[in-house]
C-alpha cells in the first residue's frame, strides 16, 4: 500500500548516517516516503581515517570543507534530505587523565540550546518517527552522548506548545528508536561467514572485547539488504573517513545480505503500543500517521524504555 511518512534520523557527525540505518533510509526513500538526516555538528575534529588519504596536505588544509562536500554526496546517494543543526564537534578526548573538551563545543553546550535547535527541525519537518544513539551514545563519544540527550528532550518537547514557543508550531514525533549498528551476534556471524569461506576475518579481536557485556535489546528488525550496496556507496562517499580495504567491506553487500539482511532498533519512547517482533519502523501508526492525527498534540508517552546511562559524558 502506498504511503508517504517521515523519518528524522539524528546523527552526531557527517558520516555517522552512512554507518547507521543507512539502509533502512534508503528503503523507506525507495518507497516513496520522506528522510531527513540531521548532522549535529559538522566532523571538524576528525581525523583523516582513510590510510590512503592520510597527509594529504589539501585535505588537511580543508577538512572542514571537504566533510561538507562527501556529506553532500553521501546524502545524494541516499535520496535524502539534510540539515546541519550547526554546532561544532567535540573531538574524542584521548589520555590519562583525559584532557578536558574544547571550549564551544557541542558537548558543552546546554541542553537548552541544543534542544531548542533540534525542536526548531523537528516542527518544520514533522516527522513521524525519529531515531538517535543510546543513552550510551553507541560508544562514549561526547558528542554520541550529546546527541541522545538532545534527541530525547527534543521528542518530548516538540509536541508541547509550551516549549520554546518561538521555535514553530508544536509537532509531536510517534516513536524514537536507538540505532543498533554491530551486535555481537552480527558480527558473530560475519565472522563465522568469513571462516566458512576459508577467509581471515578482521572480527576476532572485536568479539573477545565483547566480554560479558550485555547485550542491547532489539525490538525491531528491518529488512533492507536490498539496500546495502546503496548504503556501502554513500560510506565510500566519506573518504576521508572510512577505509575502503576495512572491515565493513570484509564481507561484499550482497553477501552481508545473505548472512544478515536487516538492520536493527530499540524502541525508546513511543506513544503508540508497539508490538512484538517488529520489522518497520513505521509500525503500529497506521491511520494516525496517515492522517497526522497525533502530529501537533501532546499525547502520553505509551512506551518508555529509556535507561540511564553507565558512561559519564567527558568534560
Amino acid at each position: 500500500m502506498a504511503r508517504s511518512l517521515r523519518l528524522m534520523a539524528v546523527h552526531a557527525h557527517p558520516d555517522d548516517e552512512s554507518s547507521k540505518g543507512a539502509a533502512t533510509m534508503a528503503k523507506y526513500v525507495a518507497e516513496g516516503n520522506e528522510v531527513l538526516v540531521v548532522s549535529c555538528t559538522g566532523g571538524e575534529r576528525g581525523d583523516v581515517l582513510n590510510p590512503r588519504l592520510k597527509g594529504d596536505a589539501t585535505i588537511l588544509r580543508d577538512l572542514v570543507h571537504v566533510r561538507r562536500d562527501e556529506m553532500a554526496r553521501a546524502k545524494e546517494i541516499l535520496g535524502v534530505d539534510h540539515t546541519w543543526l550547526g554546532f561544532v564537534d567535540s573531538g574524542l578526548p584521548e589520555g590519562d587523565p583525559l584532557p578536558p573538551l574544547p571550549e564551544g563545543c557541542f558537548a558543552l553546550e546546554p541542553l537548552e540550546t541544543t534542544t531548542e535547535a533540534l525542536v526548531r527541525e523537528i516542527r518544520r519537518f514533522r516527522p513521524h518517527v525519529m531515531t538517535t544513539y543510546d543513552e550510551n551514545g553507541g560508544y562514549p563519544h561526547p558528542d554520541h552522548i550529546m546527541c541522545n540527550r538532545v534527541s530525547e528532550a527534543a521528542f518530548l518537547a516538540a509536541g508541547d506548545p509550551a516549549a520554546f514557543p518561538h521555535a514553530g508550531e508544536p509537532w509531536q514525533p510517534l516513536k524514537l528508536y536507538y540505532n543498533h549498528g554491530f551486535s555481537r551476534a552480527r558480527i558473530t556471524a560475519y565472522h563465522e561467514a568469513l571462516l566458512a569461506r576459508g577467509s581471515e576475518s578482521p572480527f576476532a579481536d572485536w568479539i573477545a572485547r565483547w566480554d560479558d557485556r550485555p547485550e542491547r535489546t532489539i525490538t525491531t528488525r528491518v529488512p533492507c539488504g536490498d539496500y546495502f550496496e546503496q548504503r556501502d556507496r554513500a560510506l565510500l562517499a566519506h573518504a576521508t573517513q572510512i577505509d575502503p580495504d576495512g572491515s565493513f567491506f570484509a564481507l561484499s553487500a550482497q553477501e552481508q545480505a545473505q548472512v544478515w539482511p536487516t538492520e536493527e532498533y530499540e524502541i525508546a519512547l513511543s506513544h503508540v503500543p508497539v508490538v512484538d517482533g517488529e520489522d518497520d519502523l513505521f509500525a503500529g501508526l497506521g491511520d494516525l500517521a496517515e492522517a497526522d492525527a497525533l502530529g501537533a498534540e501532546p499525547a502520553p508517552v505509551v512506551v518508555d524504555n529509556r535507561q540511564e546511562p553507565t558512561v559519564e559524558m567527558p568534560r
